[in-house]
């Protein structure tokens, strides 16, 4: 098995650098080798061991990834076959399964629907609304660690099937989210200047990298 760890970004709109760049601090934090690049076309999805799916337009991102070679059917593919992704705020509204607009009531968007959950978008206001908060989420360890939660045109999740795990609350609204290798949050943990939950990703992929590893000796 190849201990290098592939991760993509998909590279098409929102906030791509930012991602690619604390992904990059993650791997250098949990010590894993690998590389962190911008993915665009579906030949690129099939080669990579996890994917981030970044804040932005969810709108314009399934859009453009839908013109984009069809890219959408091999994401929806390869994360039910196990791929991990990790989606921030936008990332998030394109994994579930229905969403809502607080003005407009039910989307059209083309979503993945892998994470089942249905979201209300722009939950907290628009733009000027955006605010930072304070977190616990106990899935980043046992130290009590507060994590920065920057939102900004958040999301929140309005429902969540069995199968997920609510990780992270906000005035008890449910704003980060876990089901198997999928992980959901509202914020933008791109921008909060800690790379904890990067990190948790960078663990799921490599744990899913090894079990495959193990699977086909």
């Amino acid at each position: 098995m190849n201990s290098k760890l592939s991760v993509g970004v998909l590279g098409i709109q929102g906030d791509i650098e930012e991602n690619k760049t604390v992904t990059q601090e993650a791997l250098n934090h949990s010590n894993v080798k690998g590389d962190v690049k911008f993915v665009r076309y579906a030949e690129e999805i099939e080669k990579i061991d996890g994917l981030i799916l970044p804040g932005g337009e969810s709108t314009v991102i399934s859009t453009l990834a839908t013109i984009q070679g069809g890219i959408l059917h091999t994401i929806k593919r390869r994360i039910a076959e196990g791929m991990p992704v990790l989606g921030t705020c936008a990332g998030m509204i394109m994994l579930a399964k229905r969403a809502y607009d607080r003005v407009v009531g039910e989307t059209r968007q083309q979503l993945l629907s892998n994470l089942d959950i249905v979201v209300e978008r722009n939950a907290f206001g628009r733009q000027d609304d955006s605010f930072e908060a304070k977190l616990s989420i106990p899935i980043l360890g046992k130290n009590n660690e507060f994590f920065k939660g920057v939102f900004i045109r958040a999301p929140i999740v309005i429902e969540a099937g069995a199968a997920v795990d609510i990780i992270a609350k906000f005035n008890n609204r449910i704003v980060g989210v876990r089901q198997g290798n999928v992980i959901g949050t509202s914020f933008h943990p791109e921008l909060s200047g800690d790379d904890r939950i990067h990190r948790q990703f960078i663990k799921t992929v490599l744990d899913c990298k090894r079990h495959k590893g193990v699977q086909q000796i």
